[in-house]
């Protein structure tokens, strides 16, 4: 455990974000998941679960979670899985 206090509200601060990006990247992992589940399945629901999936891949391309490059190659996974 840090001694120094601006040290001590770093590991408390970078609990928090660790916490919150963990999160965040699950979710997005479960949409996806949802979405190729779906498409597995023929439902009748895909079109609505890729909107989904393709604008949880874009939130956490926003939030810096993920690198764009990877955002661009899971949608382009996704579209053509719809296909």
């Amino acid at each position: 455990m840090p001694q120094i206090k601006s040290a001590i509200k770093r590991v408390r601060t970078s609990a928090k974000a660790n916490e919150r990006n963990s999160a965040q990247r699950s979710e997005m992992r479960s949409t996806i998941k949802k979405f190729e589940n779906a498409v597995a399945n023929n439902s009748d629901n895909t079109q609505e679960l890729y909107r989904q999936a393709t604008r949880a891949v874009d939130m956490a391309k926003s939030k810096g979670l993920i690198k764009q490059n990877k955002a661009a190659r899971d949608k382009s996974r996704l579209a053509a899985k719809i296909k």
